[in-house]
């Protein structure tokens, strides 16, 4: 065999051989071991009352009726229907300050409970001719006497004299009704003459409030009628007057 192929097998030969390495191994590094994630606990529901359906027919326990007039006559002044309800247990008494206000669907079907216990009552009282009844006054539900009773109830407590008006008091306090808000100077522009001891009177007697100031050079006062306002003429509302041509002055 030629010397050229022997050498050029024995440069194949070296060159399939793998090389060797007489370095020491590196050693391993330790892997760290990562805690496993703990599951946080999911915060618990809370409970939601069931939305009331507005198109059910509203109905309610007549049971409740005694208990509605023993509330009444506890309390000396109009109470709107949706804190007799809560009284009565037709609504959730609120937790705390910060409670949502409940849903109002329920807060509709809360008064027409409340509305149908009243006239429950009346109905009874007018069977049993008694002297009161319950009204809608002020935003809110009270006993009320008869107006016939009223001239006996006067003499008893001697109040008929210092209950009456004077003309230009009803006629100022009527303008401010109808007017409200208003200022001093709209008026005495109205009436013709100075009101300052007339308002006086009506604020003395809570039937006019200032409500607020004018947005006008020198920031007037404004003036307009009371919840006492409300309870002294018998209406529910500002909307309850009568029209401005129905009314009459007492002379």
């Amino acid at each position: 065999m030629p010397e050229g192929t022997h050498a050029a097998e024995t440069a194949t030969q070296e060159i399939e051989q793998p090389a060797t390495n007489d370095a020491a191994p590196a050693p391993e590094m330790p892997v760290a071991e990562v805690p496993a994630p703990v599951a946080t606990p999911a915060a618990p529901k809370r409970s939601r009352r069931k939305a009331a359906d507005p198109t059910a027919p509203v109905t309610v326990d007549m049971a409740l009726a005694p208990h509605l007039e023993a509330l009444l006559i506890s309390l000396d002044r109009p109470t709107p229907a949706e804190r007799l309800a809560v009284g009565l247990g037709l609504l959730p008494a609120p937790e705390g300050d910060d409670a949502p206000p409940p849903d109002k669907a329920l807060v509709a079907i809360a008064d027409q409970q409340i509305e149908m216990l009243v006239a429950e009552l009346n109905k009874q009282f007018e069977a049993t001719s008694r002297s009161f009844r319950v009204e809608l006054l002020a935003g809110g539900y009270r006993v009320m006497t008869l107006p016939a009773f009223a001239q006996t109830l006067a003499t008893f407590h001697k109040r008929q004299t210092s209950a009456k008006l004077s003309r230009p008091a009803v006629e100022t306090l009527a303008i401010i009704a109808y007017k409200q808000p208003i200022t001093r100077a709209e008026l005495e522009s109205i009436r013709g003459v100075s009101c300052g001891e007339v308002l006086k009177t009506l604020l003395e007697k809570r039937l006019v409030t200032i409500k607020g100031r004018a947005e006008e050079l020198g920031r007037p006062m404004l003036y307009g009628t009371t919840t006492q306002f409300l309870n002294h003429f018998g209406l529910a509302s500002i909307k309850d007057l009568p029209a401005p041509t129905e009314l009459k002055l007492s002379t």
